[in-house]
């Protein structure tokens, strides 16, 4: 059986009212957690525990380093926290979806809160911004 290797080179895009912040050269980690809420429906005379899928639920985490200025990533993650009505358009790798490429699109993420000042004296500085909440839609088709 042969053994498909991934190198990620995901692309990164966010929105915020008007506003696309492309984020992908400035960031070196992201997770998406996507799921549904386990909603029992288990009935009389069931011998077991009965689940069915709820609402959806979707955790996004992605790493940055910290950058200063117009259209970067102190100024993009300031403008969205509290929001609730964050775009995330997030791929593997590059911006066409694909069967190996999926591209996800997360809609009214919550970006509660984030650190825009991280510095140690000899390092980069980077910060985590971790979103959460809103729907999540899997697409696989080419533009």
């Amino acid at each position: 059986m042969a053994t498909a290797t991934f190198l990620s080179n995901a692309t990164i895009n966010i929105t915020q009212g008007v506003t696309t912040y492309d984020l992908s050269d400035q960031a070196n980690q992201c997770t998406i957690t996507i799921g549904k809420d386990a909603l029992e429906v288990t009935a009389f005379g069931d011998t077991g525990h009965i689940f069915t899928g709820g609402l959806q639920t979707v955790d996004v985490s992605i790493q940055f380093f910290l950058s200063y200025g117009s259209n970067e990533v102190e100024t993009a993650l300031a403008a969205m926290v509290g929001q609730g009505n964050t775009t995330l358009t997030i791929s593997p790798s590059g911006t066409t979806e694909s069967a190996s490429n999926p591209e996800y699109v997360i809609t009214n993420a919550m970006l509660a809160n984030f650190t825009p000042i991280n510095s140690t004296v000899g390092e980069i500085a980077q910060v985590t911004a971790n979103f959460t909440g809103g729907t999540w839609v899997r697409d696989i088709t080419a533009p």
